[in-house]
């Protein structure tokens, strides 16, 4: 199935009027989210349900990480309560992955099969004023890419829902397409040393051995965070989420920055690339074609 054409800034977001996670008309949506778009669902909240209302509240989170995440096999992290308020939470969090879990499979009956799903989480921190240090600035455009957790090819769809109990949206700014942004730093890249990424993984410093994919992502990540230039001018544009929301996309390919907004639920699933239907289309595939090598092998399957 053909891609469709990489969208501007101002074309990036898709709306479609869905309310239930399960059943509703939007369907065979690969050709857009693998195109860069990023899909959203104005009228598709995630209820909290009366007990779980004061969990949108940052004293829940234990101080040691800005995410609540549970992790197979259900284990709840970043969280402090009673164990029955714990037990509650992870209910809470475990609900919305399942229903995150069946927007995708309607959404995408093409990738059924194919996704693994990743960590949910609970963000229950402000975005705006956050101090941290440049690399860790999400207000900065940026693709995801992690340091200790190198995705060695598979692609990260994930799937956004803002819940909000004061009614501020989530703030985005969407940045151009890929292959635009990568073809600007890709002569900035530079091959990472032999030995580093087992020497790496040795350390601690890395859960898995990084390709050299996962290297180049890491500097783009890096270089267009540092770039100020970039940041200022590249095309881009803003989007708010309202409270009540959801939104979905492959954010290791689409260019985006968090400005503001507190309160969401989040849910990644990992797919292959050779599994999208539009392959070419992957990262992967695209940084191969600028810098004109391999850049290892994508992991395996789900």
């Amino acid at each position: 199935m053909p891609v469709e054409t990489a969208p501007s800034p101002a074309q990036a977001l898709r709306a479609f009027d869905d309310t239930q996670w399960q059943d509703g008309p939007s369907s065979a949506l690969e050709a857009l989210v693998e195109g860069g778009c990023v899909l959203h669902f104005p009228k598709l909240a995630f209820e909290l349900l009366p007990h779980e209302q004061g969990f949108a509240d940052p004293r829940w989170s234990d101080g040691r990480a800005k995410n609540i995440s549970l992790r197979a096999p259900g284990e709840l992290r970043g969280a402090r309560g009673t164990p029955e308020e714990l037990r509650q939470l992870q209910a809470m969090i475990a609900r919305f992955a399942l229903q995150a879990e069946q927007l995708v499979h309607r959404l995408f009956p093409g990738y059924r099969g194919k996704l693994r799903a990743g960590n949910a989480s609970l963000r229950p921190f402000e975005i705006a004023g956050r101090e941290t240090s440049w690399r860790k600035d999400d207000t900065r455009l940026h693709v995801d890419a992690f340091p200790s957790n190198p995705t060695r090819g598979l692609r990260l769809l994930r799937v956004f829902s803002n819940v909000d109990p004061a009614g501020r949206p989530r703030q985005w700014r969407i940045g151009e397409p890929f292959a635009d942004f990568a073809a600007s730093f890709a002569p900035r890249l530079r091959r990472p040393l032999p030995g580093a990424a087992r020497a790496l993984h040795l350390l601690g410093l890395s859960k898995a051995l990084r390709t050299p994919y996962d290297e180049a992502m890491l500097q783009l990540h890096d270089l267009v965070k540092a770039d100020l230039d970039y940041q200022s001018r590249a095309p881009q544009a803003r989007v708010d989420f309202a409270s009540g929301s959801t939104w979905v996309v492959f954010s290791d390919q689409v260019l985006h920055a968090v400005m503001g907004g507190q309160h969401m639920m989040e849910q990644t699933f990992y797919l292959h690339p050779d599994d999208q239907l539009a392959p070419d289309s992957s990262p992967w595939r695209v940084l191969e074609r600028l810098l004109g090598r391999k850049l290892g092998v994508p992991s395996g399957r789900a």
